[in-house]
């Protein structure tokens, strides 16, 4: 593009070129930068000159004498300028202009050559944080039982008192010992809950849930219940895990124990 395409900024935000030069300019600004970042700078200076243009100015110089002349060369210069246009313009040239600012580097190599590029920050790595499961429920359904990529070692009970069957997975961790706990032929409704016996005879409730009235692993629903917890006491120190029922009065009584640690 010419030197010259580059030097009627100020004209075409004026007005004053003609439509053939206008429409060239345009085509320019289209893919010109830094015109359209020089157009922009200029609108407020365009907005204080809104109402004048070439014309006017020529017909200026005829008013020292004549000032009804001055009046009617406004009046007309204000029905005719050309404000949508222009506002049009002025929206091409900060598209362009933050088109420009969002390809920097491409820009600099165009137009500022040596600058060199500002580094930017990379994303920044955190280390994940390890911490003891929550305990309570999990979800229950087809394939709860099957102990392909459950960690810890396996315990199965069945209570011949009540008939509940449960296998247990136990894990030790730096924090205590994790455990998974499945529980099929659990009729309901009724409230269990899940207790850590120590080998110092002190106890804690890990997780407690509801059973519905279908059960878990019974006829009426024949899906097991699936459950994980975890409890600050490290794996050595516990005699046996054992799930209990709770009544309305707070009673509770065992439905199945794994005492084989």
């Amino acid at each position: 593009m010419s030197r010259a395409d580059h030097m009627d900024v100020a004209a075409y935000a004026l007005g004053v070129l003609d439509p053939q030069d206008a429409e060239r300019f345009e085509e320019h600004l289209a893919t010109c930068w830094a015109c359209a970042a020089e157009l922009e700078t200029m609108v407020p200076v365009v907005g204080l000159l809104s109402g004048i243009d070439g014309e006017a100015m020529a017909a200026l110089e005829q008013t020292h004498t004549d000032p009804a002349l001055l009046d009617r060369t406004l009046m007309a210069v204000r029905r005719d300028r050309r404000r949508t246009r222009m506002r049009q313009v002025f929206a091409t040239a900060a598209a362009v202009v933050v088109f420009g600012g969002l390809s920097g580097a491409g820009i600099a190599g165009v137009f500022g050559g040596d600058e060199k590029p500002v580094p930017q920050a990379g994303p920044t790595l955190t280390a994940p944080v390890t911490a003891p499961p929550s305990p309570g429920p999990t979800k229950s359904g087809p394939g709860v039982g099957d102990d392909k990529g459950i960690e810890g070692d396996q315990h199965d009970a069945t209570d011949p008192s009540t008939g509940v069957k449960t296998t247990m997975w136990l894990a030790s961790k730096e924090y205590g010992t994790q455990i998974a706990v499945q529980l099929t032929r659990l009729p309901g409704p009724r409230t269990c809950r899940l207790v850590v016996v120590r080998k110092n005879a002190t106890s804690e409730v890990v997780s407690t849930w509801s059973v519905p009235g279908g059960g878990y692993g019974t006829n009426t629903n024949q899906l097991p219940l699936e459950l994980s917890a975890s409890t600050s006491a490290p794996l050595r120190d516990i005699e046996k895990i054992q799930v209990q029922s709770v009544d309305v009065n707070g009673v509770a009584s065992p439905l199945v124990t794994v005492a084989d640690l």
